[in-house]
């Protein structure tokens, strides 16, 4: 098992194609992927507000299979924590408070502002943008990022994708490295 661990914030779970990948990653033990009961609740709440046509059960039974393909993965005993921690965003000090118990080395997020360098080094923890973090595990084991990449396209079959299709996929949830480096390779996803 994995020892390196980043919390997965509810902002990179929201996208299915960056859930996906994020997961299968973890799935294969490229990396630990954690998350809490609440960051599941943002990430579902959000979804819906923009997606009303997903219906909650759906988004339960994915919330489900996530908790089942990633061992370990769900992190309790946090709350005591929060008061104590100051960011920029009081309602995000749930996600520094799980990290830190969670033992992360990493909090992957789009919202780098809400978890300054400073608030976070203190616990060892830093703050990544989920296109930098992929790049980093892509770069430490490329032929098992590729091979789950291509799983994940595989799997798309309603409508079936493109290996151009799922890296424009990829593009479109900000993650314009991973697109370009699975541009060249595309020939084997």
């Amino acid at each position: 098992m994995a020892t390196f661990t980043a919390l997965l914030d509810a902002s990179v779970l929201y996208s299915a194609p960056l859930r996906d990948l994020l997961l299968e990653l973890a799935a294969t033990g490229v990396y630990r992927a954690r998350w809490t009961v609440t960051i599941h609740e943002e990430w579902m709440r959000s979804l819906r507000e923009t997606r009303p046509d997903i219906d909650g059960i759906s988004l339960g039974r994915t919330r489900d299979l996530m908790d089942a393909a990633v061992p370990d993965c769900l992190i309790d005993g946090y709350e005591d924590l929060i008061p104590a921690l100051k960011l920029p965003d009081q309602d995000d000090r749930h996600v520094l408070a799980a990290a830190i118990v969670g033992r992360a080395d990493v909090i992957v997020t789009f919202n780098l502002k809400d978890f300054p360098a400073d608030a976070l080094t203190p616990h060892g923890i830093e703050a990544q943008h989920p296109d930098e973090f992929l790049n980093y595990q892509r770069t430490l084991v490329e032929s098992r990022f590729i091979e789950c990449a291509r799983e994940i396209r595989q799997r798309l079959v309603n409508p079936a994708r493109t290996a151009d299709d799922y890296i424009r996929a990829l593009r479109s949830c900000q993650l314009p490295m991973i697109a370009a480096e699975l541009e060249k390779v595309k020939r084997l996803l």
